[in-house]
């Protein structure tokens, strides 16, 4: 059974930084493209970015390019995401999210989910 744990959310400012962690149990993804979704109250889950099994490739949606970063540590079955100059709009709750074919998720593809970490940003 794969357990995907999301921790680092939080509240803070617009302008501040986080620094999301997806820790992997009951196998590694080591072979498999990892990403990060958000839902934000009242609207669809959204694709936001991901990175290749290797972590050589990697996608932003374009809200957010410039501002975070992915990367992996494929030796700690871990998944990071760096949030800087957070904005009110990123408010939303955040899911990691392992697809062993594509790096660019949909939802419904996504074989391994967490159960989400809450990003709160203030104005």
């Amino acid at each position: 059974q794969v357990q995907l744990v999301e921790s680092g959310g939080g509240v803070v400012q617009a302008g501040d930084s986080l620094r999301l962690s997806c820790a992997a149990s009951g196998r590694t993804l080591s072979s498999y493209a990892m990403g990060w979704f958000r839902q934000a109250p009242g609207k669809e889950r959204e694709f936001v970015v991901g990175i290749s099994w290797s972590g050589g490739t990697r996608y932003y949606t374009d809200s957010v390019k410039g501002r975070f970063t992915i990367s992996r540590d494929n030796a700690k079955n871990t998944v990071y995401l760096q949030m800087n100059s957070l904005k009110v709009e990123d408010t939303a709750v955040y899911y990691c999210a392992a697809d062993r074919n594509n790096m660019i998720m949909t939802a419904g593809a996504v074989d391994y989910w967490g159960k989400g970490t809450l990003v709160t940003v203030s104005s």
